[in-house]
């Protein structure tokens, strides 16, 4: 007798619900797929559960499996094609549950090092009219019934309820990313602007000295030759500019490289393209996970945007460092002319402090501002989990 879910409708509306609340937990568009994967797995008690995404292209652009070793994948090999009962459910966006698969005349074979399967439940995950994946398992863990499949009718519906919400889900995660990729757009747009303006200065500075020179060539050689010199240094600064440009205008590097290489590097073009001195220390600094580093990544780059923008500063310095046993601290300060925190609405409209609140509040961190107008401005962010 089927005792998985499906036959008891409390439990399978907490494993349901349980389920749900683990989906929305995620941001990133891979851990909510492998997560769909393994509750339906979990939900319906499967051996097998798996997840395709299409490409254009007749494959599939992510295939997530729950159930497979690492190395049974690795012996699969490439990710498979759009055909047979995958490209039914695509194609049509259709529930499908077959006793054995094998059986079925869609069946086109699968490599030699897939593991056996028989009864099947595969459902599309569709947003409207867009399918965007199918979801399919293989092999309940239960007494099958002679000619029939081990998965039911209730097990179906079960899916079905999960399967619109990891359409949600989905949904929501890939608007998360491209928001993300919206915003380090706009980041680098900013930056890159500010570096066009410093060479712009440097290369109107440039073409004055060298008219100078040309004018001073026949009347004033040793003059000439200074100012020439200087053409030269100005060059160079130029150069330097532009190559910092170039690696600014490269993708954003935080997942490469992690965040106190790309805020050093960030800080190094920032101190080059402003007159203000523009430091960076890190100590003792552990990987966070990525919700946090990115967080604490665009706080800085607000709190920095704000210093050196607005406040009129001479020096800004940015520090990361542990603190206490757990927790990671980022400071920001200037010397500035400063302002009153006490004056929320308009600090709040004008130097982002709204939104840094919320970007340290939604990683369960705190923002805590230090200023005083003609005295500077120390902007603060502590974590959890350094």
């Amino acid at each position: 007798m089927n005792k998985g879910p499906g036959s008891d409708p409390g439990a399978g509306l907490a494993c349901v619900s349980s389920a749900l609340l683990a989906m929305s937990r995620h941001l990133e568009v891979r851990d909510v797929l492998q997560t769909i994967v393994v509750s339906a797995r979990q939900l319906l008690d499967a051996e097998y559960a798996a997840l395709g995404v299409p490409d254009d292209h007749g494959g599939f652009a992510q295939f997530v499996v729950d159930g497979v070793s690492e190395e049974q994948w690795k012996a699969i090999g490439p990710l498979p094609r759009q055909h047979g009962i995958l490209a039914a459910m695509l194609r049509d966006a259709t529930p499908q549950r077959l006793a054995d698969v094998r059986q079925d005349p869609r069946f086109e074979g699968w490599p030699d090092a897939h593991p056996e399967m028989s009864d099947f439940i595969g459902l599309p995950v569709a947003d409207g009219d867009e399918v965007l994946g199918a979801l399919f398992l293989a092999n309940k863990r239960c007494p099958k019934p002679e000619g029939g499949c081990g998965f039911t009718a209730a097990d179906e519906e079960l899916l079905g309820i999960l399967a619109q919400h990891a359409a949600i889900a989905l949904t929501n995660a890939r608007l998360y990313e491209r928001s993300r990729e919206l915003t380090i757009a706009g980041e680098r747009a900013r930056l890159a602007h500010e570096l066009h303006d410093a060479v712009a200065q440097k290369l109107f500075s440039l073409r004055l000295t060298a008219q100078a020179a040309t004018a001073l060539v026949d009347r004033d050689p040793a003059r000439a030759k200074s100012e020439m010199q200087q053409v030269a240094a100005l060059a160079a600064e130029a150069a330097d500019e532009l190559r910092a440009a170039v690696v600014e205008l490269r993708p954003a590097a935080l997942d490469e490289d992690g965040l106190v290489a790309t805020l050093r590097t960030q800080i190094q073009v920032l101190d080059r393209a402003h007159t203000a001195r523009v430091t960076f220390a890190a100590r003792s600094v552990r990987a966070l996970p990525a919700a946090q580093e990115e967080a604490l990544l665009r706080v800085a780059q607000e709190a920095l945007h704000n210093a050196l923008r607005h406040s009129g500063a001479g020096r800004v310095e940015v520090t990361l460092a542990r603190q206490g046993p757990s927790g990671v601290l980022l400071r920001v300060a200037d010397d500035g002319g400063g302002f009153d925190p006490s004056a929320v609405r308009r600090a709040g409209r004008h130097l982002g402090l709204v939104s840094m609140r919320d970007r340290a509040q939604g990683v369960g961190g705190t923002l805590t501002v230090e200023s005083e107008p003609g005295k500077g401005t120390a902007i603060e962010m502590e974590v959890p989990g350094g």
